[in-house]
């Protein structure tokens, strides 16, 4: 029998150890996607207690603690800090299969050096080991970024963000990781979700450009576009929950944003005509710039609408979407690659059904500009646990390229998730191994290494222009 996660967790032959141990584990982390606080990377956060820098916005880990019927007052209440980790160290045991059990052990032992295992009993031992560890001067955001040797990071930010604190974090010396802005324009380009008329007069005035048609609008965006390059922005982000494709003409979309901005009742087929047509313009902008243009769909929001009045959005209350719109989205890229504007695109559907669509789609749309031009995105949320890991790039190395594949994000608001990319490179290097020790691959270590390394490291630097 094993230990648990010891050093060579997760890495059954030989082969996999080898990848690993000498391939993959020193390679610096391309965090392209996620969702921390530039402020905090500035400031240089540092946390009170263990709670804050777990509990704080994993939403994660709340859903284990509801799942096992933790009040909500030990979860996004009121609760004292120790109690709230109680809740969740008593719960964490019957997460066997979950990736949360890994991704905490594994941060456990890489920043705190705790090899035991947390539970109820634990509790207040490790509790105590991890605020006296935090207390450390170089256990702020900035030391944890720098001792998981994270060479970018990209962020994700509202085109209304003036990105002050990119600019701040560029401007110090001190710190050698990059730090760069994600365009999400998800709320300019959404007419059907509540407050897109009072948001489009911010952008308006942001982007010091009168909306008052789709020209305007296009103007408002491609202005607040260039503004992130100018702040180091090398990719969008679109939350599409469901992808549509709805063709129209300018004077139909000239139409719909005048309807939108007056108040009018407007309908989902207007708001797929506008957003399509914003989508297709947003392409063009990002091949203008150099920026690759990720797309996450099939997510289906908030179903829980008490607990959304009580709690808001991003509190872990979504779930995988019911309709794949997989046409859809091949025709939509179908109208960028027509008109020339179809940037690097990485696609992430929150359903693992549509692995085998994404991974021939992609094959559809390459082009000469770079390896890889379009990416079937890693397994993302409720299927980045070793066996959507598994089925991702058993599927990406089934219909496309493995080698060519831009590797692993964190997605997420925590400074402790960077354990996520060991947990991939892991994953990766034990599939691999297998092939190797099983005779489906020639066993050349340095050639598969060095592939190894492409997909931990090299290919994203090289996607995202670092």
């Amino acid at each position: 029998m094993k230990p648990f996660m010891n050093n060579d967790f997760l890495l059954n032959t030989q082969t996999a150890r080898t990848l690993y141990h000498e391939y993959a584990a020193h390679m610096p982390i391309v965090d392209y996607h996620c969702h921390v606080s530039p402020k905090e990377i500035f400031e240089d956060r540092h946390f009170a207690n263990i709670t804050e820098v777990w509990l704080g916005g994993d939403h994660y880990k709340w859903r284990l603690m509801r799942s096992n019927g933790v009040d909500e007052y030990y979860i996004t209440g009121d609760a004292p800090a120790r109690e709230k980790f109680q809740k969740f160290a008593e719960a964490l045991p019957k997460a066997i299969g979950n990736p949360v059990y890994h991704w905490c052990h594994l941060e456990l032992k890489t920043y705190f050096g705790y090899a035991g295992v947390l539970n109820g009993d634990t509790a207040e031992e490790v509790w105590n080991l991890c605020n006296e560890i935090l207390a450390r001067e170089d256990m702020g955001v900035r030391g944890l970024i720098e001792k998981s040797n994270v060479s970018f990071i990209g962020t994700t930010d509202d085109p209304l963000d003036s990105l002050e604190w990119h600019a701040k974090i560029a401007a110090d010396s001190r710190f050698s990781t990059v730090v760069a802005p994600s365009f999400r324009p998800d709320k300019a380009l959404n007419l059907d979700k509540p407050g897109w008329k009072d948001y489009i007069a911010q952008l308006s005035s942001v982007a010091g450009v009168e909306i008052n048609g789709i020209d305007s609008l296009e103007d408002a965006l491609a202005k607040r576009i260039m503004h992130f390059v100018q702040h180091g922005c090398r990719a969008s982000d679109h939350a599409v929950d469901r992808v549509a494709y709805r063709e129209a003409t300018r004077e139909e979309l000239d139409a719909i944003v005048k309807k939108g901005l007056a108040g009018e009742e407007t309908d989902i087929a207007d708001a797929e005509k506008l957003r399509t047509a914003l989508l297709i313009f947003c392409a063009g902008e990002y091949v203008k710039h150099g920026m690759a243009m990720q797309i996450h769909c099939n997510a289906l929001r908030n179903p829980n609408s008490i607990m959304f009045e009580k709690l808001g959005p991003d509190c872990g209350f979504d779930c995988i979407g019911p309709g794949s719109g997989i046409e859809a989205l091949a025709k939509l890229l179908n109208a960028m690659y027509e008109s020339n504007k179809l940037p690097r695109t990485i696609l992430y559907s929150l359903d693992s059904n549509d692995n085998a669509f994404l991974g021939s789609l992609i094959g559809s749309f390459q082009g000469k500009e770079i390896p890889g031009k379009l990416q079937h995105g890693s397994a993302w949320w409720f299927n980045d646990h070793k066996q959507g890991m598994n089925d991702q790039l058993i599927s990406l190395a089934n219909l496309s390229l493995l080698g060519n594949f831009i590797g692993m994000l964190t997605d997420s608001r925590s400074f402790l998730s960077y354990t996520r990319h060991a947990y991939f490179r892991r994953i990766l290097c034990n599939l691999i191994g297998e092939w190797i020790e099983s005779g489906e691959y020639p066993d050349d270590i340095q050639a598969v290494g060095a592939m190894v390394q492409d997909i931990c490291y090299n290919n994203a630097k090289r996607y995202f222009n670092l």
